[in-house]
This record gives structure tokens, sequence and C-alpha cells, in this order.
């Protein structure tokens, strides 16, 4: 990511660049790297759905969505029908992010995916667009996303007491959705005020121990609020010619540090979904370093309760907290080290499975796990590093220090391990059969007509009618 900062071209303001872009992106072929990792996000992203729709979050998500009904628009994750388009954008958005799993782009402070991914979804729906057509919108999303929240500048973003995920979330599901739906050039600056307007979301979600308004802040409200801004636009609602310029301006009222060039730098020749990460490990972010570190240290020593006396975790100090003993399995760090060790693998069904956390064979192990805050780890390149070592029972100690993470966009997964990774998710839902034809139609998605036909892999079965006849009423 260049951070040079960038000029607009003379008489070409951030607005008219913004929209040219967006009126192009369905018709601008990307390239074939391009075409590949937005397939990965997709599959990722669609994983994580499904996988959240039956986890506690999920499950709230859904319940809600029942008592809601709409206009039959657009599918939810396990459940038959159709609903209204906004709020199957909003439930299967929080199902993207109801657990530790989806992607996430460092440099912007963001969880494109589970924002964008499901509106544009939503919004393919509505239109009956094609596979190659919401791909290209897929992509557009990611640019706007990570534009938006690097012209605000994501740390000042924090400082203000907002949260860069709803905000770029927002306006990459308004790109993403105001392309597929299909809205003339002359409108998407009315979809551009309009979004700002819906912009919102503060940083109270870090207190939120049940991961609830976490999802919601993250995904649901920015996927909602992105396809929203884009129906009504659709419908005839007006807005303001230029909402980034003049009196009480987007970009004033959200930064005192903005760069409106950032907004629009590099569009079409530069792609944020190239420089976004995909875990590979389904668990709180810092806790990604730690598990490739004790992963490399199996590989190389026996690593078992029986073998290690003491496991010492060493974390920028900032992480600390993040990642400490908390409610949560997959966000607990000690618990998920004992959990590896002691199962000798680590897997998301059992790092998601309540009963574990009070396995006395892992709280057991757990209490042999100690964090210390590394100061030399605060500043380090790339983030989120970790060192791992471990004190075995005869005395010896091994130690692993990793740097580049599995996944991120410097240390990339393969297509077979992005693959792996979702068939583990959907399967114990949908079965191996199902979930290897998700992946199947995913990795095939230019040839799908009409995105309506992935519904299959996504929504529970109608629920069988009773037959009936005259005589059996009488």
């Amino acid at each position: 990511m260049s951070s040079k900062k960038q000029e607009i071209p003379e008489n070409e303001s951030p607005l008219n660049l913004l929209c040219g872009h967006i009126s192009r992106a369905l018709d601008q072929e990307l390239p074939d790297d391009v075409v590949e990792k937005a397939k990965h996000h997709t599959l990722d992203t669609f994983a994580a759905m499904i996988s959240g729709s039956d986890l506690p979050v999920g499950r709230l998500a859904l319940s809600y969505a029942d008592t809601q009904g709409g206009a039959p628009q657009a599918s939810v994750v396990g459940r038959p029908g159709l609903t209204a388009a906004t709020l199957a954008a909003q439930t299967n958005a929080m199902l993207a992010h109801a657990d530790e799993t989806d992607d996430s782009h460092p440099a912007s402070i963001g969880h494109p995916g589970c924002a964008v991914v499901p509106a544009a979804l939503a919004a393919a729906e509505l239109a009956g667009a094609s596979g190659q057509a919401f791909l290209r919108a897929v992509v557009l999303g990611y640019d706007i996303y990570a534009r938006t929240n690097l012209a605000l500048g994501p740390r000042h973003i924090y400082k203000a007491g907002r949260g860069p995920y709803s905000i770029g979330g927002a306006w990459g599901a308004a790109a993403a959705a105001g392309a597929l739906i299909g809205l003339p050039a002359d409108r998407l600056p009315f979809l551009i005020s309009n979004i700002a307007q819906q912009t919102s979301g503060i940083a109270t979600w870090m207190r939120d121990a049940d991961h609830a308004e976490k999802a919601f802040h993250f995904a649901g409200m920015p996927a909602r609020n992105g396809l929203s801004a884009a129906t009504m636009v659709a419908h005839g609602f007006t807005g303001v010619d230029d909402v980034l310029a003049g009196r009480g301006n987007f970009l004033d009222a959200f930064s005192t540090e903005a760069q409106p060039a950032r907004l629009v730098d590099g569009l079409g020749e530069r792609f944020e979904i190239t420089e976004t990460n995909i875990k590979k490990w389904c668990v709180g972010s810092p806790i990604q370093s730690v598990l490739d570190a004790l992963e490399a240290l199996m590989a190389q020593e026996s690593v078992r309760p029986d073998t290690v006396r003491e496991v010492h975790v060493h974390l920028p100090p900032d992480m600390i907290h993040v990642v400490c003993d908390r409610g949560m399995g997959d966000i607990s760090c000690p618990f998920c080290v004992a959990l590896m060790i002691v199962d000798g693998a680590f897997t998301f069904a059992a790092s998601h499975d309540e009963r574990r956390t009070r396995d006395p064979a892992v709280l057991e192990m757990k209490r042999r796990v100690t964090l210390h805050a590394a100061e030399a780890l605060r500043h380090a390149v790339p983030i989120r590093q970790a060192i791992v070592e471990i004190d075995f029972a005869d005395g010896h100690r091994a130690r692993h220090h990793t740097t580049v993470v599995r996944g991120v966009f410097e240390n990339p997964m393969t297509r077979g391990e992005v693959v792996a990774k979702a068939v583990e998710l959907v399967a114990p839902l949908s079965g191996q059969p199902q979930a290897q034809d998700l992946v199947d139609a995913v990795l095939d998605i230019e040839t799908v007509q009409d995105i309506r036909a992935l519904r299959r892999f996504f929504q529970a079965p109608e629920p069988a009618q009773a037959h009936t006849n005259k005589e059996d009423m009488s």
C-alpha cells in the first residue's frame, strides 16, 4: 500500500472520480490474480456465514429475522424462502461475523468480507446478476471499504471513539450494491450522500462480551445500511450533489485529518482485496501467530501434556488484554494453546465446543500457559508477531518466533488451504458433498448466469406440506 500523498487531478473532485469508478466497475475485466483472490475471499465469507448460523450470535440473528418478515427478495442462510433484501444482508452479515472466522484488511483496520459479501449477495439476488458481476462488485466493495477508512485515517477514527469496521463496511457495501442494482451514473452522488448519512458505529463494541453487538457493528449494520442506501436511491430518493465537499461534509464530520485523495488513489489499478488477510485459524487475530508458532514447535518436538511443563507466550503489550483468559474459548489464548496441545491439533469444532472449556485435561494444561507482554514486539513489522517457548519435563526448552502469520497477504494461503478451511466449516452442517459442491460453484463462479442459483447451497429446504383432500378433512 502506497502511503505517498496523492494529488487529485485538476478539475476532478473525489466524488466524481469515485462515482465514475463505481459506474464502470462491473464492465472492467479484472487481472487473473485478483479474480483468484476474490474467489478465495468469497468462499471464505460464505463458509463463515454457514458455520456462523450454528453459533449463538448466528442463531440470535436468524431468530430475529424470523420475526420480521418482508418482501420475498433475498435468501437467508439456513432458512427456506425469501425475505426483504436489507434484512437478508443484515442477517447473513451477522452470521459471517458471528465468530472470529472472517477476513481482515490490516491497513484500513477493517473486516471487509463480512459486510461487503452479504450485501453484494442480497443485491445480486435482487438484480438477478451473474456470478461474474457479483465477483466484480465484491472486489469494488473491498476497494471502497479500505479507501474510505484510509481517507479518514483509521487511527484517527479510533481516537475519535468511532469504529472503522462499520464505516468502511457501510461504504463498501453501498458501492457493491449500487453497482449490482445498476444505479445510473448521474444518481451515484445520491448513493454516496445517503450512505454518508447512514454511516454509524462507536468503539464500545470492544466491551461486548457476547459478540452480538460486535457482529452488528462489524457486519450486520454496515451491510444493511449499504444496501439500504442503494435501494432507496433506486426507488427515487435523492441527496446532496457532493457530500464530500462544502459545509458539514462527510470528511470533515468524521475526521480532522482527512486525506480526500486516498479515497480514489489507485482505483482500478491497485486492488485492496489482494492486501486482505484470510485467517488460517478461526480465533482472535492476535492468537493467529501463537498457533502458528505452536504448530511449528509440534512439528519439531514431542509436544504433549505429559511432556510439557510450562508454555510461555510472548505477545505485543497492547494485545494481552485482547486475548487473556476471556469467556469465549476462541478469543482466549491460554485456552487455545491448551486445547491444541491436548488434542494434538486445532479444529473449529473443538474450539467452539463449550464443553471443552470445562474439560479437566484442557484446564490442567491451561494452568501451565503464561502470557507475557513483550515490549520488543510492540512495534514489530509485520504486526501481531508472537514468540512461544515451551519448557519440557526433561529440562530442555524449545522456542519459535512467528513473524509472518500464515494467511496474511504477505504469506497467503493456497487455494487448497482456503478450500480445506471452508470444507471444515461447512461440512458439519451441510455434509461433505454439499460443502464440496459449494466450493466448486464458487471457484467456477464466472459461469453462473444468475447468482440465485447458489441459494441451494445456503438455504434450508422448504418444509414438506402435508397432503390433504376432502376425505382427510371429513
